[in-house]
Protein backbone atom coordinates (compact mmCIF):
# COMPACT_ATOMS: atom_id res chain seq x y z
CA UNK A 1 0.00 0.00 0.00
CA UNK A 2 2.86 2.26 0.83
CA UNK A 3 4.62 1.78 -2.73
CA UNK A 4 1.31 2.30 -4.35
CA UNK A 5 0.81 6.06 -2.57
CA UNK A 6 4.56 6.90 -3.07
CA UNK A 7 3.68 6.14 -6.91
CA UNK A 8 1.04 8.81 -7.02
CA UNK A 9 3.21 11.53 -4.73
CA UNK A 10 6.35 10.46 -7.04
CA UNK A 11 3.81 11.00 -10.05
CA UNK A 12 3.08 14.68 -9.00
CA UNK A 13 7.02 15.75 -9.16
CA UNK A 14 7.05 14.64 -13.27
CA UNK A 15 8.53 17.22 -15.13
CA UNK A 16 6.26 18.10 -17.76
CA UNK A 17 6.88 17.56 -21.69
CA UNK A 18 4.88 20.65 -21.88
CA UNK A 19 2.65 23.12 -20.76
CA UNK A 20 -0.59 24.68 -22.84
CA UNK A 21 -1.63 28.19 -22.22
CA UNK A 22 -2.67 31.51 -23.49
CA UNK A 23 -0.19 34.28 -25.10
CA UNK A 24 -1.57 37.54 -24.11
CA UNK A 25 0.87 39.17 -26.00
CA UNK A 26 -0.47 40.51 -29.03
CA UNK A 27 3.23 41.47 -30.80
CA UNK A 28 3.82 37.65 -30.37
CA UNK A 29 0.54 35.81 -32.06
CA UNK A 30 -0.08 36.59 -35.32
CA UNK A 31 -2.77 39.05 -36.76
CA UNK A 32 -2.69 37.07 -40.28
CA UNK A 33 -2.98 33.88 -39.07
CA UNK A 34 -6.34 35.47 -36.73
CA UNK A 35 -7.89 37.34 -39.72
CA UNK A 36 -7.61 34.96 -42.24
CA UNK A 37 -9.36 32.30 -39.26
CA UNK A 38 -12.07 35.53 -38.58
CA UNK A 39 -12.86 35.82 -43.08
CA UNK A 40 -13.34 31.92 -42.94
CA UNK A 41 -15.92 32.10 -39.47
CA UNK A 42 -17.06 34.95 -41.52
CA UNK A 43 -17.78 33.81 -45.02
CA UNK A 44 -18.92 30.21 -43.55
CA UNK A 45 -21.26 31.89 -40.71
CA UNK A 46 -22.65 34.06 -43.82
CA UNK A 47 -23.78 30.79 -45.68
CA UNK A 48 -25.32 28.78 -42.20
CA UNK A 49 -27.25 32.33 -41.52
CA UNK A 50 -28.58 32.51 -45.10
CA UNK A 51 -29.73 29.09 -45.07
CA UNK A 52 -31.34 29.22 -41.52
CA UNK A 53 -33.16 32.73 -43.38
CA UNK A 54 -33.87 30.70 -46.54
CA UNK A 55 -35.56 27.84 -44.06
CA UNK A 56 -37.70 30.34 -41.86
CA UNK A 57 -39.07 32.10 -45.34
CA UNK A 58 -39.82 28.70 -46.79
CA UNK A 59 -41.68 27.29 -43.40
CA UNK A 60 -43.06 31.06 -43.53
CA UNK A 61 -44.15 30.32 -47.12
CA UNK A 62 -45.68 26.90 -46.71
CA UNK A 63 -47.43 28.21 -43.35
CA UNK A 64 -49.29 31.04 -45.48
CA UNK A 65 -49.87 28.37 -48.19
CA UNK A 66 -51.32 26.23 -45.94
CA UNK A 67 -53.35 29.13 -44.49
CA UNK A 68 -54.86 29.86 -48.06
CA UNK A 69 -55.93 26.51 -48.50
CA UNK A 70 -58.05 26.29 -45.44
CA UNK A 71 -58.96 30.07 -46.76
CA UNK A 72 -60.06 28.19 -49.65
CA UNK A 73 -61.47 25.47 -47.99
CA UNK A 74 -63.81 27.90 -45.86
CA UNK A 75 -65.19 29.62 -48.69
CA UNK A 76 -65.95 26.50 -50.49
CA UNK A 77 -67.84 25.51 -47.73
CA UNK A 78 -69.57 28.92 -47.75
CA UNK A 79 -70.12 28.31 -51.03
CA UNK A 80 -71.75 24.86 -50.05
CA UNK A 81 -73.61 26.28 -46.73
CA UNK A 82 -75.20 29.17 -49.67
CA UNK A 83 -76.18 26.11 -52.08
CA UNK A 84 -77.78 24.47 -49.37
CA UNK A 85 -79.11 27.54 -48.26
CA UNK A 86 -80.79 28.08 -51.90
CA UNK A 87 -82.22 24.86 -51.51
CA UNK A 88 -83.81 25.55 -47.64
CA UNK A 89 -85.09 28.35 -49.29
CA UNK A 90 -87.14 26.51 -52.13
CA UNK A 91 -88.47 24.22 -49.61
CA UNK A 92 -89.10 26.73 -47.60
CA UNK A 93 -91.57 28.57 -49.99
CA UNK A 94 -93.15 24.63 -50.64
CA UNK A 95 -93.39 24.25 -46.83
CA UNK A 96 -94.04 27.91 -45.63
CA UNK A 97 -97.60 26.44 -44.21
CA UNK A 98 -96.12 24.04 -42.23
CA UNK A 99 -92.75 25.07 -41.04
CA UNK A 100 -91.87 28.58 -41.30
CA UNK A 101 -90.12 29.55 -38.39
CA UNK A 102 -88.22 26.27 -38.03
CA UNK A 103 -86.81 26.58 -41.59
CA UNK A 104 -85.64 30.45 -40.65
CA UNK A 105 -83.97 29.23 -37.91
CA UNK A 106 -82.28 26.58 -39.81
CA UNK A 107 -81.18 29.51 -42.17
CA UNK A 108 -80.07 31.40 -39.79
CA UNK A 109 -78.00 28.92 -38.14
CA UNK A 110 -76.22 27.72 -40.99
CA UNK A 111 -75.11 31.01 -42.15
CA UNK A 112 -73.77 32.49 -38.51
CA UNK A 113 -72.07 28.83 -38.03
CA UNK A 114 -70.76 29.67 -42.09
CA UNK A 115 -70.03 32.96 -40.79
CA UNK A 116 -68.04 32.15 -37.47
CA UNK A 117 -66.03 29.33 -39.15
CA UNK A 118 -64.37 31.65 -41.80
CA UNK A 119 -64.13 34.17 -39.37
CA UNK A 120 -61.91 31.58 -37.19
CA UNK A 121 -60.06 30.51 -39.74
CA UNK A 122 -59.17 33.86 -40.88
CA UNK A 123 -57.92 35.34 -37.69
CA UNK A 124 -55.51 31.73 -37.61
CA UNK A 125 -54.87 32.68 -40.68
CA UNK A 126 -53.00 36.34 -39.52
CA UNK A 127 -52.41 34.84 -35.72
CA UNK A 128 -50.37 32.80 -37.42
CA UNK A 129 -48.61 35.14 -39.75
CA UNK A 130 -47.86 37.54 -37.37
CA UNK A 131 -46.64 35.36 -35.34
CA UNK A 132 -44.11 33.72 -38.11
CA UNK A 133 -42.82 37.43 -38.58
CA UNK A 134 -42.02 38.58 -34.92
CA UNK A 135 -40.55 35.28 -34.74
CA UNK A 136 -38.57 35.55 -38.20
CA UNK A 137 -37.51 39.16 -36.90
CA UNK A 138 -36.61 38.23 -33.25
CA UNK A 139 -34.26 35.50 -34.76
CA UNK A 140 -32.46 37.87 -37.35
CA UNK A 141 -31.96 40.75 -34.48
CA UNK A 142 -30.35 37.91 -32.88
CA UNK A 143 -28.07 36.96 -35.43
CA UNK A 144 -27.01 40.52 -36.64
CA UNK A 145 -26.54 41.26 -33.04
CA UNK A 146 -24.44 38.31 -32.30
CA UNK A 147 -22.13 39.22 -35.36
CA UNK A 148 -21.80 42.70 -35.01
CA UNK A 149 -20.57 42.17 -31.46
CA UNK A 150 -17.85 39.53 -33.33
CA UNK A 151 -17.12 42.39 -35.58
CA UNK A 152 -16.79 44.72 -32.98
CA UNK A 153 -14.67 42.04 -30.15
CA UNK A 154 -12.12 41.37 -33.32
CA UNK A 155 -12.09 45.21 -34.07
CA UNK A 156 -11.08 45.64 -31.17
CA UNK A 157 -8.49 42.62 -30.70
CA UNK A 158 -6.98 44.06 -33.94
CA UNK A 159 -6.67 47.72 -33.14
CA UNK A 160 -5.05 47.07 -29.44
CA UNK A 161 -1.22 46.88 -29.67
CA UNK A 162 1.28 48.13 -26.87
CA UNK A 163 2.07 51.05 -28.84
CA UNK A 164 -1.53 52.23 -28.66
CA UNK A 165 -1.26 51.61 -25.31
CA UNK A 166 1.81 53.86 -24.61
CA UNK A 167 0.73 56.34 -26.93
CA UNK A 168 -2.44 57.03 -24.68
CA UNK A 169 -0.19 56.85 -21.26
CA UNK A 170 1.90 59.50 -22.21
CA UNK A 171 -0.80 61.38 -24.06
CA UNK A 172 -2.60 61.24 -20.47
CA UNK A 173 0.43 61.58 -18.44
CA UNK A 174 1.06 65.38 -21.22
CA UNK A 175 -2.54 66.17 -20.16
CA UNK A 176 -2.52 65.66 -16.56
CA UNK A 177 1.15 67.33 -16.32
CA UNK A 178 -0.63 70.77 -18.53
CA UNK A 179 -2.98 70.74 -15.85
CA UNK A 180 -0.67 70.64 -13.04
CA UNK A 181 1.47 73.63 -14.53
CA UNK A 182 -1.81 75.42 -14.79
CA UNK A 183 -2.82 75.24 -11.35
CA UNK A 184 0.66 75.94 -9.78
Amino acid sequence: MKNLTDSFVYLGHWPSAGSFGFNTDILATNPINLSVVFGVLVFFGKGVLNDLLDNRKQRILNTIRNSEELREGAIQQLENARARLRKVEMEADQFRVNGYSEIEREKLNLINSTYRTLKQLENYKNETILFEQQRTINQVRERVFQQALQGAIGTLNSCLSNELHLRTINANIGMFGTMKEITD
